[in-house]
């Protein structure tokens, strides 16, 4: 009998650049022998443009005890996984109770990224249904003590690092990247790692931690969005002596020759990713972060969380306590406890808002008080000049350099702390503020939890419950006086997320402040009677996801109403079309239910 050959193809095209992964062919034959007719034998025949191990080893491809039998086959990685096949809610109750094995939030950081990295649709899984969980370990409070021993936690590479040696090469290096259809990202120098001053290269854990909730919360496929850390030296003198530092040992770079690379690199992304794509600054000192907000927003398509997302975030918590308060905007006097890029970028945005309710920007300037490292910022103070964009804020009144007597003279109703100064909002503050408020509106904003100005517990114990309170960190709910508070965390993954996903889908070319201050709006809005009865200023995380498409379709709906939305036709249900771009955590379906072996005849 002659032989009868059918060859099966199994193919899968992966990930937004179409390539092939994997490609195996069974060929199945029919022979005779002397003894008759024999029944038909598969032989693989490996056509595999990736071997069988290396599917596993790729977190994209791999579902370790998910394959099933079929693709397990198909795919040359038989015998290389248990034989038992696991539903990805049977691997999700392991990740759990692994994850709850862990004595230490540093070993469930740990844990969380080798499941990254081995693979990458059951980490997001787990963590978007467990964002509440999740959240505070791959990213603050817990991402800040990562990133001060990453030298002992960095077990693979993430993102890529682009050293001041490498000035004049940075394309190339882009090139490196694998994935080709980048739309977002997150850039650190690691010069002000959170509260936590110059970390150089171990700030690299702030950018992958950005880009981790991109996916999770903004739903932003994980190939389109690349973290990158510029090593540009560091002048923390610990890390020169640290052994297991991972970065250059040497002072850093600043002037021209820092400029140069800065505008290299920014450069070398319009040209290897377009302008449209998205460039997140994140953790740069204070003296770069806002000129080159300013020097790079209308020439490509960035912004800087630190500046915008934060303020977005703490106006919308302040948007949302004037329904506890009963008051307007403008009826309110704020004092700012630091006068870096997170409280400029609030107090700016909280005038933006002003001039909106209809009062004039000298108006709406004059509600704002603000305290740096010399004391109240007034004109001509005698501890110094003012620099910046201070100045807009700068008052002709007496020089004062205590907080706690500042708080009692100028009576403020509004007290927002963005310093990194643990403990700055002391008993004798709180107590000020409720002497002279009956909803004293208090934010202790600074990160990680040990830099917070105060606790929750302090903030509502001192003021027997009557405070309006918000944190940067997460604090525990606070029973006083038999009803319990649930602290509002003002953290900005409840804005750059969403903020992302609508200029990305949009196709949003340059990202004006108002963007910022219809997300804030749109956040406050999301808060329910309930949440704020509570003592929640933002929604509960476990609604993070469906804040961020919320805030994506508003800023849709304005972005095209604005014209500057560049993606065409303008669709007509814009959150049916945001939604359409969304990450599904579920596994890919590599070989069809319904494939059955081909007959031979």
């Amino acid at each position: 009998m002659a032989y009868n050959i059918a060859a099966v193809t199994a193919r899968k095209i992966f990930s937004s650049n179409s390539s092939k992964f994997a490609q195996s062919c069974y060929v199945i034959t029919r022979g005779s022998s002397s003894d008759g007719p024999q029944e038909p034998k598969k032989e693989l025949i490996n056509h595999s443009r990736v071997r069988g191990i290396d599917i596993l080893r790729n977190p994209k491809l791999n579902k370790g005890t998910a394959f099933t039998l079929k693709e397990r086959q198909l795919m040359g990685i038989h015998g290389l996984v248990p034989p038992t096949v696991r539903s990805v809610e049977e691997q999700t109750i392991r990740v759990l109770t692994n994850f709850s094995k862990r004595s230490s939030d540093l070993d469930r950081f740990i844990y969380l990224m080798a499941l990254q990295d081995r693979n990458e649709k059951l980490f997001y899984k787990v963590l978007c249904e467990n964002v509440e969980e999740m959240m505070p370990i791959v990213y603050t409070p817990t991402v800040g003590q990562a990133c001060q021993q990453y030298g002992v936690v960095f077990r693979r590479p993430r993102g890529l690092f682009i050293s001041i040696k490498d000035k004049g090469h940075i394309y190339e290096i882009l090139c490196n990247w694998p994935e080709r259809n980048v739309k977002a990202i997150v850039v650190t120098d690691g010069e002000r790692i959170l509260g936590l001053g110059d970390l150089g290269a171990y700030g690299m854990g702030i950018p992958v931690g950005k880009l981790s909730l991109y996916t999770a919360l903004g739903g932003i496929h994980p190939a389109k969005c690349l973290p990158i850390l510029l090593d540009v030296g560091t002048n923390n003198e610990k890390l020169h002596e640290d052994p297991l530092y991972i970065g250059h040992c040497e002072p850093r770079v600043t002037g021209q020759e820092y400029d140069d690379f800065i505008d290299e690199f920014m450069q070398a992304v319009a040209k290897r990713y377009g302008y449209s794509c998205l460039v997140q600054f994140e953790d740069f000192g204070n003296h770069n972060a806002f000129r080159f907000l300013e020097k790079y927003r209308d020439v490509y398509c960035t912004f800087n969380d630190d500046i915008q997302g934060t303020a977005a975030v703490a106006a919308a918590g302040v948007f949302a306590s004037l329904r506890i308060t009963k008051t307007k905007l403008t009826d309110n006097k704020f004092l700012f406890q630091g006068a870096g890029e997170a409280n400029i970028g609030i107090a700016e945005l909280l005038t933006l808002a002003m001039i909106e309710e209809g009062a004039t920007e000298q108006e709406a300037r004059s509600k704002i008080w603000m305290v740096d490292s010399r004391g109240l910022i007034t004109k001509g103070r005698p501890s110094g000049g003012i620099s910046g964009h201070k100045k807009e804020f700068a008052k002709d009144y007496k020089h004062m350099d205590n907080l706690e007597e500042i708080v009692e003279d100028l009576k403020p109703s509004v007290l927002i702390g963005a310093a990194a100064i643990a403990g700055a909002f002391t008993e004798k503050v709180i107590l000020s503020m409720a002497a002279h408020n009956e909803r004293p509106v208090i934010f202790a904003l600074s990160n990680p939890t040990s830099k917070a100005e105060c606790s929750a517990e302090e903030a509502y114990t001192l003021t027997e419950g009557r405070c309006v309170f918000a944190s940067g960190s997460p604090f525990p709910a606070c029973t006083v006086n038999g009803k319990t508070f649930y602290p509002g965390q003002g953290n900005n993954a409840y804005i750059f997320p969403g903020v992302a996903l609508g200029v990305i889908t949009c196709g949003v070319r340059h990202i004006e402040d108002k963007i910022f201050l219809h997300a804030a709006q749109c956040l406050s809005k999301l808060v329910t009677d309930e949440n704020l009865a509570e003592g929640r200023l933002y929604p509960p995380l476990n609604q993070i996801q469906e804040v961020s498409l919320k805030i994506a379709t508003e800023l849709a709906e304005f972005v095209y109403r604005t014209g500057a939305a560049s993606a065409y036709p303008e669709p007509k249900d814009k959150e049916a079309y945001i939604r359409s771009f969304l990450y599904d955590t579920n596994y890919e379906q590599f070989v069809p239910d319904t494939w059955e072996w081909p007959e031979t005849k």
